[in-house]
């Protein structure tokens, strides 16, 4: 039978930490927590909780930090998790590795909550590689990923993250940002650092500061690599956000052969459109079946959170709660009641809801 550990990097982490190891304790051999300089009782914590503490010395790089974990933790099998992270399905996928030979890296669905509570978040599904067999190391100063010989295998195990919520952005910020430009120093072409320099200064709303970050991610990123869809995405919200929507339209006709299926593609597609007829009402009659047919479009799809970075919702009913108060606005009653009603019942049958529903008397994001 193989060997099971949690394997984290912390450093003052004393808000979640708890939360995190309860969430596994019963699931795994050991679990291994490497603070890197924490000063709010982090390690006390941890032990309390069952965790094993070593040390680290930070050095600005997480993928460092990372192996220096692995390497403590000495297991067949290695669950990697962050503090403001916890598991909430999946355990017997988990189990299941014991049987396994540690020959690829297991793949987790890991659900971020976005937004100022959780009352009023949005939720989207990322799919990252979060169980390592032994020998598996990291590579990167942030944003670190494994070496990438190792095979991927998704598993069936849900994690959620709330490291995106308001509070924290304004608790870390900065940090990455640092971090971002040191490795974008040694590597100023590497598309994926692009991306993710944009995608935090995007989430601090610093709109014209991100787009030249994902203008150089787009130029450099592959059709086939999975954060691409993400980068789209966030690139068409920019650009509304900086009202340069003729550049937004553009780029979302030049992506549609490989996202039109998508419902988050669609989704952002309509309120693009519908931001545009408001700062343009001369374009607004021609701008109105297009945003009724994405947003139409996106119920259509359905849900597909098996896609990189898609919002839970923007399938279903965000999409129907846009739809009814985009018919209010155009004086349809009928029809905006419609979908009014289809909202609810698509809330009501969601499977994994949204921490949270979309204000009645506005158009939603899903952002």
């Amino acid at each position: 039978m193989l060997g099971l550990s949690l394997v984290m990097v912390a450093r003052n982490e004393a808000r979640c930490i708890e939360r995190c190891l309860t969430s596994v304790r019963a699931h795994v051999d050991a679990m291994l927590v490497l603070d890197t300089g924490s000063i709010d009782g982090t390690p006390e914590m941890a032990r309390r909780h069952g965790a094993r503490v070593e040390h680290f010395a930070w050095c600005n790089d997480f993928a460092a930090a990372r192996n220096a974990a692995l390497a403590h933790a000495d297991a067949d099998w290695s669950l990697v998790l962050d503090a403001d992270e916890w598991l909430v399905d999946g355990a017997s996928a988990l189990q299941m590795l014991r049987t396994q030979e540690p020959s690829y890296i297991g793949v987790l669905r890991v659900d971020n909550l976005y937004g100022p509570d959780a009352e009023h978040a949005s939720r989207s599904a990322s799919w990252l590689s979060r169980v390592l067999p032994r020998g598996a190391r990291y590579e990167g100063r942030i944003h670190e990923q494994p070496s990438a010989r190792w095979p991927r295998r998704r598993l069936a195990a849900v994690v959620l993250h709330d490291g995106y919520m308001d509070a924290a952005i304004r608790d870390k910020q900065g940090r990455n940002e640092a971090l971002l430009h040191l490795a974008l120093r040694e590597r100023p072409d590497d598309a994926y650092l692009h991306y993710q320099l944009g995608k935090d200064l995007e989430l601090r709303r610093r709109f014209g500061e991100a787009w030249p970050h994902y203008q150089r991610a787009l130029a450099g990123a592959a059709c086939s690599d999975p954060w691409r869809h993400d980068l789209v995405l966030r690139s068409l919200f920019t650009l509304k956000k900086l009202s340069r929507h003729g550049e937004a339209v553009a780029l979302a006709e030049a992506e549609m052969p490989a996202f039109g299926d998508s419902p988050d593609y669609c989704f952002a597609l309509g309120d693009l459109l519908l931001d545009w007829a408001a700062h343009d009402p001369s374009r607004a009659a021609g701008l109105v079946p297009l945003i009724e047919s994405a947003w139409q479009r996106a119920v259509a799809i359905g849900e597909r959170p098996e896609l990189p970075d898609s919002v839970h919702g923007r399938g279903s009913f965000l999409a129907a709660h846009n739809l009814a108060v985009l018919y209010d606005g155009l004086r349809q009653p009928e029809r905006a009641h419609h979908w009014r009603e289809r909202e609810q019942t698509m809330r009501a049958a969601a499977i994994l809801c949204a921490p949270g529903s979309a204000p009645q008397a506005r158009l939603s994001s899903g952002a």
